[in-house]
């Protein structure tokens, strides 16, 4: 069998796409997989890296707001419309693939649009409760929509053949335990704080994890673990030294630009707080974390808030948008986990309870049956 899939944009599109061409290669060795994705974006890079073969396709979005540098830009968006679906059909043409899927970002668009077309098998994952754009305008044609989260149904049409899948999440997330990430740790029983604003930081996470230190720093017994990222590595200290936070004398802070091994850290965490990435919510189900969620303003859709929205909804985090962030209720808010632990476990279960743990069983079986 042949595969050719499509992602781009982001790792939270890219990844799923890996994770997938991982299961159809596990449970089919012969298989070939292809990907296609933008020559500069993200997946030129982790696509060779996981071993798989790649072929560039131009595609780019259109800009909303008006201004000259957009403007340029949505000249070159219209450039690369009018050559996209001709490079789609010569990858298509050239590689003949039995199977074509997108996972999110612009270039799904042209791909899946023109196999749907030809006759060939298509499916799309959608990894957030709201939906990009274009997984929308595809769920019209495809044979397969495979869904993170019950609520994203809403939003496509009733007639598509939608599957509930979870989003793929890495192995490693799900077998590290708590007692073993806390030896490899060095640290002791206390609760466990892990922030992190993602690879380049977010300065509102800064704020918020500088905030809570300036609270526990030598007053409570707490583990905090912060990933400042690469842009916060200047302005993080300062933010800590506005708030009298010495790290050098409380072991209990672990500072880092970003997390290598997030799997020990997140197994040995009691509260995570963080953006709201369909990826990063999936493993905080899979692991059973409580959480406060900083959603992203920042992003398409402003699907960050729809998916964390879902975890609150069901009593497994607590969702503070950054118009509304005040450091007195964060505080407050993080207090109430440390004095209440019966409350911290309630949303661990809660979270639990989210947790699709058979993602890549569920995506290899759906995909036969539209194969068959």
């Amino acid at each position: 069998m042949k595969v050719l899939l499509a992602a781009g944009g982001t790792a939270g599109h890219i990844n799923p796409a890996i994770a997938i061409a991982d299961t159809i290669q596990k449970q089919d060795p012969s298989a070939k997989i292809l990907f296609a994705g933008t020559p500069n974006g993200m997946e030129s890079t982790l696509v060779p890296k996981a071993g798989y073969h790649f072929v560039p396709i131009k595609v780019r979005g259109f800009q909303r707001k008006l201004t000259l540098k957009n403007i340029a830009r949505n000249i070159d968006a219209v450039k690369c419309l009018m050559t996209s679906d001709f490079v789609a059909n010569k990858i298509i043409k050239e590689f003949q693939p039995d199977l074509v899927i997108g996972t999110g970002g612009y270039v799904s668009g042209p791909i899946v649009r023109k196999a749907a077309q030809k006759g060939i098998k298509t499916a799309i994952h959608e990894q957030n409760a709201y939906p990009g754009v274009t997984n929308k305008m595809l769920s019209k044609q495809v044979d397969l929509v495979m869904l993170a989260v019950e609520e994203a149904k809403k939003m496509f049409p009733q007639q598509a053949n939608m599957v509930i899948t979870g989003n793929p999440i890495r192995e490693s997330i799900l077998s590290t335990t708590k007692e073993e990430a806390r030896k490899e740790l060095g640290m002791d029983d206390e609760m466990c704080i892990l922030s992190f604003g993602g690879s380049l930081g977010a300065v509102k996470v800064n704020e918020i994890a500088a905030d809570i230190m300036q609270w526990h720093n030598k007053k409570k017994k707490v583990n905090h673990i912060h990933a400042c990222g690469r842009l916060g590595k200047d302005i993080f200290p300062q933010m800590l030294k506005e708030r009298h936070v010495d790290l050098n004398g409380n072991p209990r802070i672990d500072v880092r630009d970003y997390i290598h091994n997030m799997d020990t850290c997140l197994a040995a965490a009691d509260l995570v707080i963080c953006r709201a990435g369909a990826i990063t919510l999936s493993e905080l189900e899979a692991t059973g974390k409580a959480s406060i969620l900083i959603p992203s303003p920042n992003v398409a859709e402003n699907h960050q808030y729809h998916n964390a929205m879902v975890l609150q909804n069901h009593g497994a985090a607590v969702v503070v948008e950054e118009k509304n962030y005040d450091a007195k209720e964060m505080v407050a808010l993080v207090n109430g986990f440390y004095e209440d632990r019966d409350k911290l476990r309630r949303f661990s279960k809660n979270a639990s309870k989210l947790a699709i743990l058979d993602t890549s069983d569920r995506i290899y079986n759906a995909l036969q049956e539209i194969m068959q």
